[in-house]
């Protein structure tokens, strides 16, 4: 799997935040990509990140949207993309009454793939909020119309431009990549006993 990171103006919180998060939860390197707005954003990255910690850091575009698009586009019909925000401090599984800290990171996108595949779907994504209560609420999986938070999730690129979210609009584009991937294949892919440490908009 590849992952991509597209980051603005936030060099430092990825420095300490979501490259941490994925080194320690024994994510190689050698699979991180960082995607920036130009070159100017990519010389400060170089400057501010051990280059230990990455594998590329690519020169996208400017917007959300677009470098999400982008992003898509840049890899292989066919390769499988894990995509993460640059503030994650840690990914966490609903344990009986508890949250626990998954370690084991890389064996957790590798488990999404399989279920991909098994269930012959193209989006996975998490619980979109850390919230107890609403958590064990739910089916632990589930491949009905859910909303998959850009925060953390993964597909199989496809090299179809209806897949691809407004770029009018400047928020919410995760929720019509939702709506677009549900179209398509009929379900999504939601992990609800997992959820990830950040400051949700």
């Amino acid at each position: 799997y590849k992952v991509a990171i597209p980051s603005y103006k936030r060099a430092d919180p990825l420095l300490t935040k979501t490259l941490p998060t994925l080194i320690k939860g024994k994510v190689k390197s050698s699979n991180i990509f960082i995607f920036v707005a130009d070159k100017e954003e990519r010389e400060i990255y170089e400057r501010t990140i051990p280059k230990h910690m990455y594998h590329k850091i690519v020169i996208g575009v400017p917007g959300i949207t677009k470098q999400r698009i982008f992003i898509k586009n840049y890899f292989k019909a066919g390769d499988y993309v894990v995509s993460i925000d640059d503030d994650v401090e840690g990914l966490f599984k609903l344990k009986g009454e508890k949250l626990a800290r998954i370690h084991n990171i890389d064996a957790f996108f590798k488990h999404a793939y399989k279920m991909l595949k098994r269930e012959k779907l193209f989006l996975w994504g998490i619980y979109p909020v850390m919230n107890l209560f609403f958590m064990k609420s739910k089916n632990k999986l589930s491949t009905s119309l859910k909303f998959i938070i850009g925060v953390l999730h993964g597909y199989i690129v496809r090299k179809d431009k209806n897949l691809d979210p407004s770029t009018k609009i400047r928020s919410k584009s995760d929720y019509e990549q939702s709506i677009l991937f549900y179209k398509k294949d009929g379900g999504v892919l939601r992990f609800n006993d997992v959820g990830a440490k950040t400051k949700f908009l």
